[in-house]
């Protein structure tokens, strides 16, 4: 049920920055890689464990990092991170242990990771946003 729900809502999150807009600027995916990144460090918080949450802000700040850099010089890097972060997803359990990661999470984040970060690749194989 995780992939289905994270396909309707990465469709409806996509779908409305296509209508609105917002996915024409330069920052939205970068800023999207961001926040997936950052899940991980919230559920380490909320499963207690100081040990997953330092791990985890390692982790999430290599996904930041990607995307400031991703933002400043080639989208790419940002599209790929975003497909990658879905990758992580699936290994996530087999690296890191966080109690704070929900059952369903893994497959929800996978779905959603994706499909942004495909259809990022898409507008920039139409050459809709700016390179920079």
């Amino acid at each position: 049920m995780e992939y289905v729900i994270g396909l309707f809502l990465s469709l409806a999150v996509a779908g409305l920055a296509i209508m609105i807009g917002l996915d024409r600027e330069p920052a939205f995916y970068p800023t999207v890689l961001i926040v997936v990144a950052s899940y991980y460090v919230l559920f380490a918080l909320m499963g207690a464990s100081g040990r997953a949450l330092a791990i985890e802000i390692v982790v999430a700040s290599g996904f930041l990092l990607v995307a400031i850099i991703g933002y400043k010089r080639n989208l790419w890097l940002v599209a790929i991170a975003l497909v990658g972060h879905g990758g992580f997803d699936i290994v996530h359990h087999l690296l890191i242990e966080n109690p704070g990661v929900p059952h369903w999470w893994p497959g929800f984040c996978l779905v959603f990771d994706v499909i942004l970060g495909g259809l990022l690749a898409v507008r920039l194989m139409k050459h809709r946003l700016v390179i920079r």
